[in-house]
């Protein structure tokens, strides 16, 4: 059994719940794709597949990565992503795994590289409150005081300061899968998932499910 699948994110739109509540979803496009290598605990030390995602043109790949998509079928994909799973013997190289490991009613967990956002300051970046606003203070959005005095003499590894916001990667966990459209791989989560429309997704079924709540 495969935990997930590399995909697309597409965009996002709403649909109505069976009780009348309008839901946000995105669109996720969960595959399909092609199991390019097959890893065992005896060989690699773990069980896993690697999976390719997206058709790409075969001059744009190296030759050592060309050679070794020979085994599978020698298609060219743009993404190659290693997915854990529980009895590789299970699995072909060349064999194509669809939408269709989801149901609806799953929760899954989803990985991404979120929108890059430039340079941030401290209250952009982590929501600092900032200083006094009024009687003259020069101190309104700066982050203050860093580090100590004689001893450790350095700024602590850690410290929340400005920098790059964004572009980084994120994993939103236990979003639930309202509606799947296997025919067209389509998948749509509730609620929002990292990263910009065209972006790449990891989509991993929960394994630690959420407290069942009412409704959706």
């Amino acid at each position: 059994m495969s935990y997930g699948l590399i995909g697309k994110k597409l965009g996002m739109t709403g649909m109505f719940s069976p009780e009348g509540r309008y839901v946000p979803v995105t669109i996720v496009q969960a595959g399909p794709c092609v199991v390019t290598q097959i890893k065992t605990e005896a060989t690699d030390g773990y069980n896993a597949i690697q999976v390719g995602f997206g058709i790409q043109k075969k001059q744009r790949l190296t030759k050592p990565i060309l050679g070794h998509l020979k085994k599978s079928g020698d298609q060219a994909f743009a993404v190659l992503r290693e997915i854990r799973v529980d009895h590789p013997e299970n699995y072909t190289l060349g064999q194509v795994i669809g939408s269709d490991i989801f149901s609806i009613g799953d929760y899954v967990d989803v990985s991404g590289i979120s929108k890059g956002k430039g340079f941030a300051g401290v209250m952009r970046r982590h929501g600092f409150a900032g200083g006094r606003t009024t009687h003259g203070s020069q101190c309104h959005r700066i982050p203050g005081s860093i580090g100590a005095s004689a001893w450790p003499s350095r700024v602590m590894k850690g410290k929340r300061l400005p920098g790059h916001y964004g572009n980084s990667r994120v994993t939103v966990r236990n979003l639930k899968v309202l509606d799947i459209r296997s025919d067209e791989n389509i998948i749509l989560i509730k609620g929002a998932v990292p990263g910009s429309k065209t972006g790449i997704l990891s989509v991993r079924k929960s394994k630690k499910q959420p407290k069942q709540k009412a409704g959706l």
